[in-house]
């Protein structure tokens, strides 16, 4: 083309030819712009015919360059109905509608054109991508004004609109009033039922199709996924004349929220074609059930097909490492995000901060955080609770005040972990006034969260009339975990009658909940109400409770090794076990006495329950440590449940006897261990 324009520049000189020419063209990139600045360059572009014509070609989705599209429309005088029609449809299609919907309302404001059965699709179609019905509403009422109320695209275009907007009866409605019903308009209906959880309608809608698409089909294996008739998906998925993709994944997906892994994985493994959506529908599924070191394996699986992650699949990679405490994984991660230019101004800069606190390594957590030129409530809200599970109080209070000077208005999440850093310090007052402050200031109703956190601090301050009574006036039924705080705040303060009402709630709540009856047994035993005693012990045997096992793990050059109570199945047993001889004989030589009062009452003798202390899985994790993790470095453990007294006070001692940092996250907050001392204080 460039040759023909240098050997014919009077060919192409007028509107007329340059028009006729730009019908024939190939319609590249490179020939389109050399045209472009032809048409300025002769004055073209200011005839209607050819701006109309680049205008088409810079919108068509093969270029689909909207900056150019934008500028060749600004150059138009009075623009015609087509040129306002491209340009509106070329910023929907770029997920642009807001911008889409302001150029609709100026044509219709500055120009005499009006929208045709081209415009009016398109522009419901951009008020559908940002559930605008307010505006969709308006729309609507211009359709039946200028007479299109029943052209079959128009009306398609509104039943999809108020399907997205989750207004049904409103796509119902004039999904019933069309004449003619062509297949999207099914399919938009059906979807608005999908979405507003009316699977029975969708399933009736869906029986009464008189043609079907891939599409269709897919929707309600999708649908009936959600709601969690995994059963009647797979009938479907199975009637299925023929499946794409997305069909696939929805079915994966649908088994994960069920909880049927072994169904996802043989589904999985029979899948052709898979694509990242469906690696993030297996790796997402593992780790929101609590499969982290599954979800990790099946990262590694996708990387060695060469596959690339997308955001989401890194969000729930970040997620499995927080749940094992992988720092070192974690760290790999936030590299491999650098190297391949991922921005982590958003929410993979909130994953990132969360994965290094609940690793246990603030100063990288803060270090992302700082990092962040533009921080949104996320980022704050993520720093605010990792700091809060450290103990670092002073910190969250200095961040949160912070974030209020910058314009950054807290959220419910916010608040929790405020609340929780008020908790871990033992300050009621301040915990009162945040409570206080979450709804008369910003206007957060209080959620059964928020008032368990406010339960617990006064629980843990002694303040147990105040609790009890904070907990019947709550506006909704409180759940297990606010009575067990009553509960635990009764047993350390030794009041056997708010003891026996909380315990009471719990078993009517959650009648298996192990630690009720531990509790409830050591409030009577320090009464000395050894008959109330042995009546806990046989409520438990009767109704065949029995304790959640603890397990603690540690990372050792990237490799998560896992410990529960009195476990020998690790390869180096032998050598943890003479480990834990020796840290014995150290501690009985620094005067330690083991606190055996918290041992399950099934264990009858003074040294078998001596003995199974000293076989809990924190410690078999810390003798590994102190085996293997060099000395400069920390011993970083993660519990599943909440370290004993006597754990507490031992791992005390061991960070003074072996000069080492231990750093420990139990199921409520993180310890870090050093000279002897806790950054709890004793406060846990």
């Amino acid at each position: 083309m460039s040759q023909l324009v240098a050997s014919n520049p009077l060919q192409l000189n007028t509107p007329h030819n340059l028009d006729l020419y730009l019908s024939k063209i190939s319609k590249t990139p490179q020939e389109i712009t050399q045209l472009h600045a032809l048409s300025i360059k002769t004055a073209a572009l200011n005839n209607p015919l050819v701006s109309s014509r680049i205008l088409s070609f810079y919108a068509d989705p093969k270029i689909n360059n909207l900056n150019y599209a934008r500028s060749v429309f600004d150059h138009v005088e009075e623009p015609n109905l087509f040129s306002w029609n491209t340009i509106i449809k070329c910023y929907v299609e770029n997920h642009r509608s807001d911008d889409a919907l302001h150029l609709f309302d100026e044509m219709l404001s500055v120009s005499d054109c009006v929208p045709d059965d081209f415009t009016l699709p398109i522009v419901l179609k951009g008020c559908g991508r940002l559930c605008a019905l307010k505006e969709g509403e308006q729309v609507h009422g211009l359709v039946l004004k200028i007479g299109f109320g029943l052209d079959m695209f128009v009306q398609s275009s509104l039943v999809s609109l108020y399907s997205k907007c989750r207004d049904i009866e409103a796509a119902r409605k004039v999904f019933d009033k069309m004449v003619e019903k062509d297949l999207v308009s099914w399919n938009a209906l059906m979807d608005g039922y999908v979405k507003c959880g009316e699977i029975e309608l969708a399933v009736e809608l869906f029986n009464q199709m008189p043609d079907k698409d891939t599409f269709s089909w897919t929707m309600l294996v999708d649908g009936l996924s959600k709601c969690g008739k995994v059963k009647d998906a797979r009938e479907v998925f199975d009637r299925m004349p023929s499946r794409n993709v997305a069909s696939w994944n929805a079915m994966i997906n649908g088994y994960m929220k069920s909880g049927d892994f072994k169904a996802a994985r043989r589904l999985f493994a029979e899948m052709e074609g898979r694509n990242v959506i469906t690696w993030n529908s297996m790796i997402g599924g593992l780790e929101s059930n609590g499969k982290h070191k599954e979800a990790l394996l099946l990262f590694r699986k996708m990387l060695n097909a060469f596959l690339m992650p997308n955001q989401v699949t890194l969000v729930s990679i970040l997620s499995a490492i927080s749940g094992l405490a992988s720092l070192s994984l974690g760290r790999w991660v936030h590299s491999y995000l650098a190297k391949t230019g991922y921005n982590v101004e958003g929410v993979l800069g909130t994953s990132l901060i969360e994965m290094y606190c609940k690793c246990g390594n603030v100063e990288s957590a803060l270090a992302v955080f700082r990092s962040i030129q533009k921080k949104k409530l996320g980022h704050w809200t993520a720093l605010i609770v990792g700091l809060g599970t450290h103990g670092l109080t002073k910190n969250v209070f200095e961040f949160f005040h912070e974030m209020l000077a910058s314009g950054v208005k807290p959220n419910a999440i916010t608040f929790i972990g405020v609340l929780n850093a008020c908790n871990h310090a033992g300050l009621v007052r301040n915990g009162r006034k945040y409570f206080d402050m979450m709804s008369k200031e910003y206007g957060i109703v209080p959620t059964v969260e928020h008032y368990g956190c406010l339960v617990d601090i006064l629980c843990r301050a002694g303040h147990l009339e105040e609790a009890k009574e904070l907990i019947e006036k709550m506006p909704m039924a409180p759940n297990s975990i606010i009575w067990m705080s009553l509960l635990s705040g009764s047993k350390n303060h030794k009041n056997v009658e708010i003891g026996e009402y909380a315990a009471q709630r719990v078993i009517e709540v959650a009648p298996g909940t192990i630690g009720c009856y531990v509790l409830l047994s050591n409030i009577y035993a320090a009464a000395g109400q050894w008959d109330k005693v042995s009546k806990v012990r046989e409520m438990m045997r009767k109704r065949g409770v029995k304790k959640v096992p603890g397990c603690s793990a540690i990372e050792h050059k990237g490799v998560v090794h896992e410990f529960v109570v009195g476990d020998k199945s690790h390869y180096q047993s032998e050598d943890i076990y003479s480990k834990l001889d020796e840290m014995r004989a150290k501690l009985k030589c620094s005067g330690h006495v083991p606190d055996t009062t918290q041992v399950l009452l099934c264990i009858e003798g003074q040294k078998d329950k001596e003995a199974e202390l000293e076989s809990h899985s924190e410690r078999l994790a810390i003798a590994f440590g102190l085996i293997n993790v060099g000395s400069g470095s920390p011993i970083r453990i993660v519990k599943n449940l909440r370290v004993c007294n006597d754990c507490h006070s031992v791992t005390k001692l061991l960070s003074k006897i072996y000069d080492r940092e231990i750093i420990v996250r139990d199921n409520s907050r993180f310890h870090h261990f050093k000279n002897g001392l806790c950054s709890c204080k004793d406060y846990w």
